[in-house]
């Protein structure tokens, strides 16, 4: 009785250690697929874009409340107008964290405004700004990001804030 007992303990316990291991495999390809979506959309690599966002793609986002981005092209258009404003941009992941189909980033924009930015015309300023979020994956692609950032300190950094008085 003690042995069949026994089995069944380390049986259990080994498939709760290969869980455990497709768990932790998982959530190492879906960090290198963010690592990886980072450099194409920091490098302005439209026509890889694909390999690691999908085409029904949506972005979240309390900063910009009206953008709406409900697919790969709407990302792309996005990217591209930014890209404008500011084309010598940076970006840099500072930490991932990956669980289940979600991976959490945080990371720092970098760059120098020389482009219309909505209300806001060129600095031709440098500005470093913290942002975070997570990304959804579904068949080792994103397909969702919720992502948050302060306007306040990017503004103020390139001269946009406090605004001037009249």
């Amino acid at each position: 009785m003690k042995t069949k007992v026994l089995t069944i303990v380390c049986i259990t316990l080994l498939g709760f250690m290969s869980c455990n291991d497709a768990s932790i495999e998982l959530a190492q390809q879906n960090k290198e697929i963010v690592t990886k979506a980072f450099e194409v959309v920091g490098n302005g690599d439209y026509d890889k874009f694909d390999l690691y966002i999908a085409k029904n793609y949506v972005r979240h986002s309390q900063a910009t409340p009206d953008l709406v981005v409900n697919s790969l092209d709407d990302f792309k258009a996005f990217i591209r107008q930014d890209r404008q404003v500011i084309p010598d941009q940076h970006l840099e992941i500072k930490k991932l964290v990956a669980e289940g189909d979600l991976v959490a980033f945080y990371a720092v924009y970098k760059g120098t405004q020389t482009g219309q930015m909505g209300p806001f015309p060129p600095s031709n300023k440098f500005a470093e700004l913290d942002f975070s979020g997570v990304h959804r994956m579904e068949n080792g692609k994103i397909v969702e990001t919720w992502i948050t950032w302060d306007n306040l300190t990017i503004l103020k950094q390139l001269g946009h804030f406090p605004p001037a008085q009249e």
